[in-house]
């Protein structure tokens, strides 16, 4: 289904190609006297009269002004009158430039500093050489104009997080600002958001207090678990005699195996019952 817009795009690019290839009585007969100075001066002049063009490239060829032809030429060998035609030769490559930084108050009133890379080609040669004086300088400058109108509408949370949508976005419009020129606008990226000192500073300290109430959080809830199993723990004791003898039997161990200078004398437990009992 095709869109109305580029329909009408389409309409008006080939109304200007075909006002501009039709010329006038005077034209034509400026056009015969320079191909009879051709004819005259062969072969001497026919060197200057084929042109080549690479793979990559086209020409458009403008004969007393107007474009020849109604479409660019190219690649290889194509001919150009002399005295009357001089081209214009457009590279249709894949071409990128760097966006300056651009400092940015965002919707949230913070200063922030951006740049981008936008990578775009041509695929209309004649509407890049004829709808606008240089293509690649204004596509330069609509890139840095929308980066600024479109980041200035953004809060630095969503600067900082949402840097993909942002660059699409980026790109259909970018793509449809420049549709006119005969430019296709293939990706836009962002490739660093520089912030001030002091809210760098801010945000650290931030992230550190929110790195300290979760460490006491998880320490509390460690506590808080530790607790519940001392509480099972003395529980199950309690229902056994012989489990707290087994405990107390466990822990002499444990305090014979360290390395230190208290001597301790094991006891045996049903004898502390008896003193705990009579001191009762």
């Amino acid at each position: 289904m095709n869109n109305p817009g580029t329909q009408k795009r389409g309409d008006n690019s080939q109304h200007l190609i075909e006002t501009q290839s039709g010329h006038g009585v005077c034209s034509w007969i400026i056009i015969g006297f320079s191909f009879f100075f051709l004819m005259i001066t062969f072969p001497f002049t026919i060197w200057f009269c084929f042109k080549i063009v690479k793979e990559y490239e086209r020409a458009v060829i403008f004969r007393l002004g107007r474009i020849s032809s109604g479409r660019a030429k190219g690649p290889g060998l194509f001919f150009v009158l002399p005295c009357t035609d001089n081209f214009v030769k457009v590279d249709l490559r894949t071409i990128s430039f760097d966006i300056p930084p651009q400092e940015i108050l965002t919707k949230d009133s913070v200063t922030i500093c951006v740049d981008g890379v936008v990578y775009f080609r041509i695929y209309n040669a004649i509407n890049s050489v004829a709808r606008v004086t240089n293509a690649y300088a204004a596509a330069r400058m609509l890139a840095q104009t929308m980066l600024r109108n479109v980041l200035g509408t953004k809060t630095l949370a969503q600067v900082l997080s949402d840097r993909e949508e942002i660059a699409n976005y980026l790109q259909s419009s970018l793509d449809e600002a420049s549709h006119e020129w005969g430019i296709k606008v293939e990706r836009v990226e962002l490739k660093d958001v520089k912030l001030p000192v002091q809210m760098q500073r801010a945000m650290a300290a931030e992230a550190e207090a929110t790195r300290e109430a979760k460490a006491k959080i998880i320490a509390a809830e460690g506590e808080m678990n530790a607790s519940r199993a001392l509480k099972e723990a003395s529980l199950v004791i309690t229902e056994s005699p012989a489990a707290l003898q087994l405990r107390y039997l466990q822990t002499l161990t444990t305090i014979a195996t360290e390395k230190n200078s208290t001597i301790v004398f094991p006891l045996p437990i049903d004898l502390l019952q008896g003193l705990m009992q009579k001191s009762k």
